[in-house]
């Protein structure tokens, strides 16, 4: 049995956190999909960039959309919508066998408008009319402008990837959003057992930002760097670790409860961000340490060969839990802010999507 069957059995589905055309055509995907490697897909603007700037795949494609006189950005929603689409087909058989369990493909709203909410709710309700596949997820950023628009996609019956989530408390604010879109729907009469959620909870980050501020205690030298030390690499596992807990905590809850009773799924915690950034780092670290049930990991191409080559399964998302604490404890003593790098992070990933979508539309420029 592969290793990502092996997660399966522990709980959790393992998806591929890339898209390209290739890959749905030459049978790449579709071989993954057979072989239990993967269980959904998704995919974001940097994902989208590589794959339309890097390959001549969309070239046949473009040629029409450019005489039709669309723009730039119509033309990138119009290549998306077509690829997936392909990938939601490829999943319909595993999304039917799972009774809407798995075989997701996530889309995201423009990055443009991760800060407009009544923009980012337009968005994701004509792609989601536009797609009009049941294994569709809409991405939608976890900024404070997001949280609205979560809440009213789920209450429209639209599936969300709820993304870009790197503090607990925003977590928090997340899943509330989450419960108030089922209350709606259930206020309205309206069926709970079509509408699925995961929670994009990023991992490696967290770890690229606090150790590189660790890094400058240790340089500096005194009394704080051996404590610093022994603190790399610590803070993105205890980060998800704590945010599993409060998943728990809530989808057990009285709340969840009485939505569970007219068919409301968990929405499940995922982590996303899960390749290793750090050489000196197992470089499938942040898929070992964070399995359980319930779960989701998105895996870029490099971690899903790495982790079926030599990935161990553990149950070891509760393991040292009280460990997780202290860690955040012991970083505030240091004087590392936990919420000053979980908002720095939230706002770079923001930037960081917007520059990829910026570069995508140039290429297409340049294209045309």
């Amino acid at each position: 049995m592969n290793t990502t069957l092996q997660l399966f059995k522990a709980g959790q589905s393992v998806w591929y956190d890339n898209i390209q055309r290739s890959l749905l055509r030459n049978g790449e995907l579709a071989g993954m999909i057979e072989r239990g490697e993967i269980r959904g897909v998704t995919s974001n603007p940097t994902i989208f960039m590589n794959a339309i700037t890097k390959s001549q795949d969309y070239d046949s494609s473009l040629l029409p959309l450019f005489e039709a006189g669309l723009s730039n950005e119509e033309i990138f929603f119009d290549l998306a919508v077509e690829d997936i689409q392909s990938a939601a087909d490829l999943f319909m058989p595993l999304y039917q066998e799972s009774h809407g369990g798995d075989g997701y493909v996530s889309l995201e709203v423009s990055p443009y408008i991760a800060y407009d909410a009544q923009a980012t709710l337009t968005q994701a309700k004509e792609l989601w009319q536009r797609v009009a596949r049941p294994n569709l997820m809409i991405k939608i950023p976890a900024t404070k402008a997001g949280l609205p628009a979560i809440t009213e996609a789920l209450a429209a019956g639209i599936n969300v990837n709820v993304t870009l989530i790197f503090a607990l408390e925003r977590y928090h604010e997340v899943m509330d959003a989450y419960l108030q879109g089922l209350e709606q729907r259930a206020a309205a009469g309206l069926a709970l057992d079509g509408i699925a959620s995961v929670a994009s909870f990023f991992v490696s980050r967290v770890d690229t930002n606090v150790d590189a501020r660790l890094q400058k205690l240790i340089t500096a030298g005194g009394i704080q760097a051996a404590p610093a030390q022994a603190l790399l690499g610590q803070a993105a596992i205890a980060n998800a670790k704590l945010a599993y807990d409060a998943f728990k905590q809530v989808f057990g809850a009285k709340r969840f409860q009485t939505l569970a009773a007219q068919g409301a799924q968990m929405q499940r915690p995922l982590w996303a961000s899960t390749s290793t950034k750090n050489p000196a780092y197992r470089d499938v670290v942040y898929v070992e340490e964070l399995i359980g049930p319930h779960t989701v990991n998105t895996m870029p191409p490099q971690t899903v060969v790495a982790f079926l080559e030599h990935g161990q399964v553990r149950p070891s998302l509760e393991e040292n839990l009280d460990s997780a604490h202290q860690v955040f404890a012991e970083l505030e003593a240091l004087g590392i802010s936990i919420t000053e790098v979980t908002q720095q992070l939230e706002d770079e990933g923001v930037a960081s999507f917007a520059d990829a979508f910026t570069v995508l539309l140039k290429a297409i420029e340049g294209r045309r």
